[in-house]
């Protein structure tokens, strides 16, 4: 991992892997220096610009390349390509808009969600329920995250509503994917 994604697992008492949640000693993290020196060695165009950066340099390259930031400004917002068909009952919680775990703000969408939290609350330590996970049917709501940022990271890259039927169960949704996969080939 790179010292940027590593930084917020170092910052909980008990640090854990962002990828597989196993728990690690900080003392004994090491540089991958051949990971380094590929990266330092490789070059790779801009998607903005195109001009060639080494793979090393590429992130600091974009955050400040003029060509990418325009063309982030101009990104349209997510929306789904087909309106969802679930009827949406009164007694189910909000799917859509979520509150910040940190401090209550309100009606953040999962990726307002995430630019609020990376830009107000990068640095805190503490362990807070997800409240994506906590309005899905199998969320528990009484798990705190030992590292929300990365979590909303690696397992809320899209929104559940346009892809899961509420009314089913996994094995059914399963059975349903497998049909559907197969009549489009």
């Amino acid at each position: 991992f790179c010292g940027e994604c590593l930084q917020p697992c170092l910052q909980v008492p008990s640090p854990l892997c962002p990828l597989c949640r196993v728990p690690f000693d900080p003392k004994k993290v090491e540089k991958a220096s051949s990971v380094e020196k590929q990266l330092s060695s490789y070059k790779a165009p801009c998607r903005g610009c195109n001009k060639k950066v080494t793979l090393a340099k590429m992130r600091s390259h974009v955050s400040s390349c003029a060509k990418v930031q325009e063309q982030m400004a101009n990104c349209p917002k997510f929306v789904p390509v087909v309106p969802t068909s679930q009827p949406i009952p009164s007694n189910i919680p909000n799917r859509s808009t979520f509150v910040c775990p940190y401090c209550g703000a309100r009606n953040l969408d999962q990726q307002e969600l995430l630019k609020h939290c990376m830009e107000n609350h990068r640095n805190d330590p503490n362990k807070v329920v997800c409240p994506v996970c906590s309005a899905m049917p199998w969320g528990d709501p009484s798990y705190k995250s030992a590292n929300f940022l990365q979590h909303l990271l690696h397992r809320h890259k899209f929104s559940y509503d346009t892809f899961v039927d509420y009314n089913i169960d996994e094995e059914a949704a399963l059975q349903a994917a497998l049909a559907l996969s197969l009549s489009e080939n």
